[in-house]
């Protein structure tokens, strides 16, 4: 007789239920309280910086200990040092004003931590997107359970020993298991639910916490564009988008997915950009700083994306000879169609397709044709133009004349919108996202507002109603 199989919600609901336990115990942390905690997630991390490197890497296959310094790290420091500055401020609670005919009262807002919070992981950056929304949720006074990706397992491990030594199960946990388990996870009855991962995956996960009316945000990615301006130097434009699409190997959820040159500057485009990328990555075999596709089930999926493209008459320009473990070699990908999977799936890795335009109306209506962005980038120096696609274009986030560092920034939301995600992190909002913003009004014991109850129809009520309803 076969042995029983586990249910991998029975085993997770034990963990569950000691947070809101421990929640319900204390459930306004106080701001010290919460300092100790973000100062502890700070030290454990710098203390273990070279192991955190090691196991990234091991995962990936290869990933550049610079990029994860630049990338995970270093925010994730940054990100802690920041909340824990401001702290005092955004758990002060927000004087409101009370209109004239309920007077006197006064009216406030505080800022209640929601619970248990629950964070899904991707395994793009293993680390700074457990770290980045772990901050927010530890800042404004809430529980948290980290389900890390099956993808990264020796990063999972690690965390999950490190964050132990700092934190009680019943305050901080990191749940590590494959997609079942991940399945289980979301269906959890969190106080909050954020995931950061695919579109598709994304819908599955806000479907299993609608049975729990729990609040998700969603961090979903999907195609972001690159608009290269008539006037702007190449050399600059394709530097920058050269970087954006070179770190992590493109594995990026903000990374340009594509760019719109004008058609009179494509060729000369192409040119710049295999230049700037020759210029960050010299050689691919045995460079430390060349990071690896994850695994070979993404590595086969960007080869099929390649040999599509391929076959429905893209021009391919390989960037290096072929790589030897799962070190893709950069790709421009002209004259592309949307009959090619490139060109309508998120390409998350070293593919680079470029679409020719001929004025900027047609850049800004082919991005609008689309889901919108995670992130929009636009290179122009010219004020009008970038005023006019802020204008006229939706997506998470923007930069102008750069790429990616916009989510660096810890005063700046963090999010989607529409097929990009919904809600938003990082620094004060993230703190928002993960509170319950409480109104009080308060009445002292003169009540004024006897005036308006029944009876109805008496002299002073006519007269209210001629002053204030207008």
């Amino acid at each position: 007789m076969s042995a029983a199989i586990p249910d991998p919600l029975a085993a997770l609901q034990p963990l569950f239920a000691r947070q809101r336990q421990a929640f319900a115990a204390a459930p306004m942390p106080s701001t010290q309280t919460r300092r100790q905690g973000l100062e502890a997630l700070r030290d454990v991390l710098a203390r273990n910086q070279q192991e955190l490197i090691e196991a990234i890497s091991a995962d990936f296959g290869n990933r550049s200990a610079d990029e994860t310094l630049l990338a995970e790290i270093m925010p994730s420091l940054h990100g802690i040092r920041y909340a824990r500055r401001h702290l005092r401020g955004w758990m002060k609670p927000s004087r409101r004003r009370v209109g004239l005919a309920f007077q006197p009262a006064s009216a406030r807002v505080i800022y209640q931590p929601l619970g248990v919070v629950g964070i899904i992981v991707p395994w793009n950056y293993p680390l700074y997107l457990a770290i980045g929304p772990l901050v927010g949720a530890l800042a404004a006074g809430n529980r948290v359970m980290l389900k890390m990706s099956e993808a990264t397992p020796a990063t999972g491990a690690l965390l999950q020993r490190l964050l132990a030594q700092v934190f009680a199960d019943d305050q901080v946990a990191v749940v590590l298991g494959d997609v079942e388990v991940g399945k289980a996870f979301a269906r959890l009855p969190f106080d909050h639910l954020l995931f950061t991962g695919a579109t598709h995956v994304g819908r599955d996960v806000m479907r299993a916490a609608a049975d729990n009316l729990t609040p998700v945000t969603l961090e979903l990615g999907g195609k972001s564009p690159a608009i290269v301006s008539a006037e702007v130097p190449l050399a600059d434009a394709a530097e920058r988008i050269a970087f954006g699409k070179t770190l992590n190997a493109g594995q990026t959820c903000v990374a340009p997915d594509y760019v719109l040159v004008p058609r009179a500057r494509l060729d000369d485009f192409a040119e710049a950009y295999r230049a700037a990328v020759r210029r960050l990555l010299p050689s691919l075999a045995d460079n430390p700083d060349y990071t690896a596709i994850i695994n070979a089930r993404q590595f086969a999926r960007l080869q099929d994306y390649l040999d599509d493209a391929r076959a429905k008459g893209a021009r391919v320009i390989p960037l290096f000879e072929e790589g030897q473990q799962r070190r893709l070699p950069h790709h421009l990908l002209l004259d592309v169609n949307e009959h090619m999977r490139v060109m309508h799936e998120e390409i998350f890795g070293p593919l680079l397709p470029v679409v020719p335009y001929d004025d900027l109306d047609e850049a800004i209506a082919y991005v609008n044709a689309r889901p919108r962005p995670l992130a929009l980038y636009y290179f122009g120096y010219d004020r009008a133009e970038q005023h006019h696609v802020l204008q006229r274009t939706h997506s998470g986030g923007v930069c102008l004349n750069d790429t990616l560092l916009h989510v660096a920034q810890d005063d700046l939301p963090f999010g989607g919108v529409g097929a990009s995600g919904m809600g938003h992190y990082h620094g004060h909002e993230g703190f928002l996202t993960f509170s319950k913003a409480r109104s009080i009004f308060s009445k002292p014991r003169l009540n004024t507002a006897r005036l308006i109850y029944p009876p109805y129809g008496r002299w002073w009520q006519r007269l209210l109603y001629r002053l204030l309803v207008r």
